[in-house]
């Protein structure tokens, strides 16, 4: 057993440990907000394309120097994936400079010295790969446990719920139980404040939604300034200070507020009565109740590429692909939510038509950016509303938000 693990540990398969991490550390970073399936497909393109490059690497090098090809696809690997960051890091502190050129020819610098010091003819790095593999086996082991501790606690999210469910104490459905439709259109303005901001005349809606028997508060306002933080409280009936002693000012973990919002008392209410779930993709994961009866979402792949993908792409060398024209990560995220969109109301005749008591939690990402949609619905480039630095100038900002506005209002009515 101990020659085996001397013998796993000194044969050097790091190279493809290092294609994997970059992949997993993207997920970790912004965890809570995509769903763990999305990085299957890039994890297996990055550990395809590590052990591509170690194999032509090895052939390149002859094959009995193996650990050498090794230790410089590693140190290639290692630059190609930290590309990304770099320029990311270049262009928020120095937006004005024109570095693009000069980063890749320095990268590409960087490329031919690991390659002329890696094959030094004295340098063999045998000796390197346990070291190596033990420090890519702990990357990957704290990226994997990082999500496993994250994925925990389903059992004390569900029974936050039920301890401030139910509002009554013989809480029944009615003979004839109505379907109830939360729909949460995010970030949209109140009607003064519409004509205030973006000189937008909201009246024909609003008439429109009273005329439907609908109650519209003219001088509502949000319980909270975040949607999380707004939506944790509105489905569990109460200020988040009173839910939870968790919630506290100087507390920044939203695991447990991200928690209640999945497993609400609201949600456990319905429940409770026999109604059935229903939710949609958001493109956000911790807004999505994929555990719900029915969890909605467009067919995958639609454009091409998940935004994870795009993301990806842009933390690594092969960022030049989208400079170039040859991917579009900005059309790639309009079409996704243009999908997540009419998924939604495309879904409406269905869900209306269920035989059981439904309650449906309709969160809608409009008319919140990226604006991907005309006042007629056609399609928009999110890329047109914002500056280099993916900044929204306000002149910009208010054309893409009233067009999608305006396209969000005929498409709710």
């Amino acid at each position: 057993m101990k020659k085996l693990a001397s013998n796993f540990f000194n044969a050097p398969w790091y190279p493809i440990a290092i294609s994997a991490y970059p992949v997993l550390a993207l997920l970790n970073a912004n965890v809570g907000e995509i769903q763990p399936s999305a990085v299957v497909r890039p994890l297996l393109a990055s550990i395809l394309f590590g052990g591509f490059l170690f194999f032509i690497v090895w052939l390149f090098l002859r094959r009995s120097q193996i650990h050498k090809a090794a230790f410089l696809t590693a140190l290639w690997l290692a630059l190609f994936f930290t590309f990304g960051h770099a320029y990311i890091y270049i262009d928020g502190k120095y937006p004005k400079t024109n570095y693009t050129l000069w980063l890749a020819i320095g990268w590409i610098i960087l490329f031919v010295l690991a390659l002329f010091w890696a094959t030094r003819p004295k340098l063999t790095f045998v000796s390197s790969a346990s070291t190596l593999n033990t420090v890519a086996l702990a990357l990957l082991v704290m990226s994997v446990g990082q999500q496993i501790s994250f994925g925990s606690g389903t059992r004390s999210a569900h029974t936050l719920g039920a301890d401030h469910a139910p509002v009554e104490s013989d809480l029944v459905a009615p003979a004839n139980p109505p379907d109830v439709y939360y729909f949460i259109l995010d970030s949209y303005g109140r009607q003064d404040l519409l004509k205030m901001v973006y000189d937008y005349d909201n009246t024909e809606f609003l008439n429109a939604l009273k005329e439907r028997g609908f109650y519209v508060g003219e001088c509502s306002q949000s319980n909270y300034g975040r949607t999380e933080i707004s939506l944790g409280s509105s489905l569990n009936m109460m200020y988040l200070q009173d839910l939870d002693d968790t919630f506290k000012p100087e507390n920044t973990n939203r695991r447990k507020l991200w928690d209640s919002l999945k497993h609400s008392a609201v949600r456990y209410n319905f429940e409770s009565m026999g109604y059935k779930t229903v939710d949609f993709a958001t493109g956000f994961a911790w807004n999505e109740l994929e555990d719900a009866d029915i969890f909605l979402a467009p067919p995958p792949f639609s454009s091409g590429l998940t935004e994870f993908e795009g993301l990806f792409l842009r933390t690594t060398f092969a960022r030049y692909a989208q400079d170039f024209g040859w991917v579009d990560p900005d059309a790639i995220l309009g079409q996704n939510f243009r999908d997540r969109f009419n998924n939604i109301f495309d879904s409406m005749n269905k869900i209306a038509n269920m035989p059981e008591p439904t309650f449906a939690y309709v969160h809608v990402i409009s008319p919140h950016p990226p604006f991907v949609f005309d006042p007629e619905g056609n399609p928009t480039r999110p890329q047109d509303f914002w500056n280099e630095q993916r900044l929204y100038p306000y002149a910009l900002y208010t054309k893409g938000y009233t067009n999608q506005l305006t396209w969000l209002n005929k498409k709710t009515l």
